[in-house]
């Protein structure tokens, strides 16, 4: 029997089975299959104890559940963190042996830890010397660690990035057993920001050409862009030590501009070399209350990153995976229409589960055009640009229901120049979520909402005068495959 409010949960975003759902964990691909791990409370919808849940996926569009992959015990509970395939056997655990760093945490204490799997994922064996890290001089926050290979100017090594209050500290190791520090980052870049989590460092060319630079990625705990929680990100250099950026402490970079994307990470050993990332979509201002009962927790749709120069220099791009293109369904075309201040193009289109990719033609008199999705009674979520500002909106105000945080009707914003007089926006809405991408990823918004079940009206407007469509394509979308592993 279906909740009342399950008309919330997505159809092609990722929830648990049940219960409460918070980071993604060890993302790792291995033999045909990618690992989402996560942060999961299996007895209640609200945060409590934490397991690692598990899901598996050959394409990170349909998924299979599998059993809780760890459990509290006697050092703790099981917090964050990654897995690699210890391609050498460094650790001693067998032969490609899947291992999982994390949290273990204690009121007063958190330590890093090992697990591992033989058999690809299916069980894991907690490591009989945990914990193998230990903060040192009693450091409380201590958590989140984020372990890759190492391979370049001659060292190789394995290297650990961890979340420590407020700085990013780094340490390497031979066999993912003993480790030593190595340097440390960011407590010039964390003033009113509290502090750091969910770190994650990787390398990226810099458009087509030899150009790399390293990105460096993490939570902080208030001011995000666009509510408590927010993702930062920092381009510069890592020696196999310790990270640098090239940019000045007051260059503040947010990986998305909504409210909905946190505690991100990117999968080890991705078989093309593609860097993919999945963010879980909400907010620790309102993740607790946000009104769903059976299920409490969504990630973000993977997303393909890259690096490019812009004119306020070297920015993160990202877009939705490829591989999204296999859900689409029914598709409506309109090419170089005139779109008037009183004129729905959209009126027939119905759904709550849709793709749309658009271009808007610049028009210095119109203030604002855009689309509004799940359009029903007295509700309706806005996608704007504000021609004036140069901004793209995300208006949720009258998304559906709000009054389960007072802060949660709002408008977020994000400045994005036209290219060449255009601005493209694909956008993804699910039952109860809204990504945009801007320019190709210049600029991402992601926002949940939560409106009635029959809100399901799609609009097109313009403000002031009339807008030029360039194209406008809109996909229903088919739902993705979640099914249940054989016990």
């Amino acid at each position: 029997m279906l909740a009342q409010d399950d008309h919330f949960r997505p159809q092609y975003h990722f929830t648990p089975p049940t219960n409460w759902l918070n980071d993604p964990n060890g993302l790792v691909y291995y033999q045909g299959e990618y690992h989402l791990l996560y942060q999961y409370h299996p007895e209640s919808a609200v945060w409590g104890p934490m397991h690692w849940g598990h899901a598996v996926s050959r394409d990170l569009v349909n998924w299979q559940h599998l059993p809780i992959a760890l459990y509290p015990d006697e050092y703790g509970l099981i917090y964050s963190g990654s897995a690699v395939i210890d391609w050498k056997d460094s650790a001693g655990f067998g032969k490609e042996a899947l291992v999982a760093i994390f949290t273990h945490h204690q009121e007063r204490q958190e330590s890093q830890s090992l697990a591992y799997s033989t058999d690809r994922g299916r069980t894991w064996t907690k490591y009989a010397g945990n914990p193998v890290l230990l903060p040192a001089d009693g450091q409380r926050d201590f958590r989140d660690p984020k372990v890759f290979w190492y391979s370049e100017h001659g060292a190789e090594h394995w290297v650990l990035v961890l979340a420590a209050g407020e700085e990013i500290q780094f340490f390497a190791s031979a066999d993912l057993i003993h480790w030593q520090p190595t340097g440390s980052f960011g407590k010039e870049h964390i003033a009113n920001f509290g502090f750091w989590e969910t770190p994650d460092l990787f390398k990226l060319a810099v458009g087509e050409g030899p150009e790399s630079r390293w990105v460096l990625t993490a939570g902080v705990g208030k001011n995000g862009i666009a509510g408590t929680s927010g993702m930062r990100y920092f381009i510069g250099d890592f020696d196999g030590q310790t990270f640098t950026s090239e940019y000045a402490p007051d260059t503040v970079l947010w990986v998305d501009h909504g409210a909905d994307f946190y505690a991100a990470q990117t999968w080890n050993d991705e078989p093309r070399g593609l860097r993919l990332m999945l963010g879980w979509q909400n907010n620790w201002q309102y993740a607790k209350v946000i009104p769903t009962t059976a299920w409490r927790g969504v990630f973000n749709l993977p997303r393909r990153l890259s690096l490019r120069h812009t004119a306020h220099g070297i920015r993160l791009f990202q877009q939705p995976i490829a591989e999204l293109t296999a859900l689409r369904g029914p598709q409506s075309h309109w090419q170089n229409i005139t779109l008037l201040p009183t004129q729905n193009l959209l009126q027939a289109v119905q759904g709550d589960s849709f793709e749309i990719c658009v271009e808007f033609r610049i028009n210095p008199s119109v203030e604002t055009f855009g689309l509004r999705v799940r359009v029903g009674d007295q509700q309706a979520t806005t996608i704007g640009y504000h021609v004036p500002r140069q901004q793209i909106l995300l208006d949720r105000t009258s998304s559906g229901q709000t009054g389960f945080d007072p802060g949660f009707a709002c408008v977020h914003s994000a400045d994005l120049e036209p290219i060449d007089g255009i601005i493209r926006l694909q956008i993804f809405v699910d039952r109860s979520s809204v990504e945009v991408f801007c320019n190709d990823g210049r600029v991402v918004i992601s926002d949940s909402i939560f409106p009635d079940a029959d809100s399901q009206g799609l609009e097109v407007f313009t403000q002031g005068a009339e807008t030029v469509i360039k194209t406008l394509d809109v996909y229903a979308l088919s739902p993705a495959s979640f099914t249940q592993a054989e016990k």
